[in-house]
């Protein structure tokens, strides 16, 4: 797994990545459930859509819009395996531990963190 702080310095760089924020309906909702229950949701949607060593639809399987875990996992590249891989050196084809699980969440966490919401 890759260091956070670097992680967040190559994600800066990225156009893709960096163009992602919080806004609309899913910073109200953020603000409305606030961040224990949004990273238990994150916690959900990472082992079900990402835990499998081959996910269903790997690439497909994280939508763009209508959670904040979605924008935030675009943003940080824990959207799919691939990304997973390419971003966090968290390789593919073996199910998640719960120590990448803990990694994943810890960089969504930071990311909901550099959010003006």
């Amino acid at each position: 797994m890759r260091d956070i702080d670097e992680l967040f310095t190559a994600l800066g760089r990225s156009k893709f990545r960096s163009r992602f924020r919080l806004s609309g309906k899913e910073a109200e909702y953020f603000k409305q459930k606030g961040i224990v229950t949004i990273l238990e949701h994150a916690r959900d949607f990472v082992v079900r859509r990402l835990g499998e060593a081959n996910p269903v639809n790997d690439g497909k399987q994280t939508p763009m819009r209508n959670h904040p875990v979605f924008i935030a996992q675009h943003a940080t590249g824990t959207c799919c395996r691939k990304c997973l891989e390419k971003w966090h050196y968290i390789l593919r084809g073996k199910p998640l531990t719960e120590e990448q699980i803990d990694y994943i969440i810890e960089v969504l966490k930071r990311w909901f963190s550099g959010q003006d919401i």
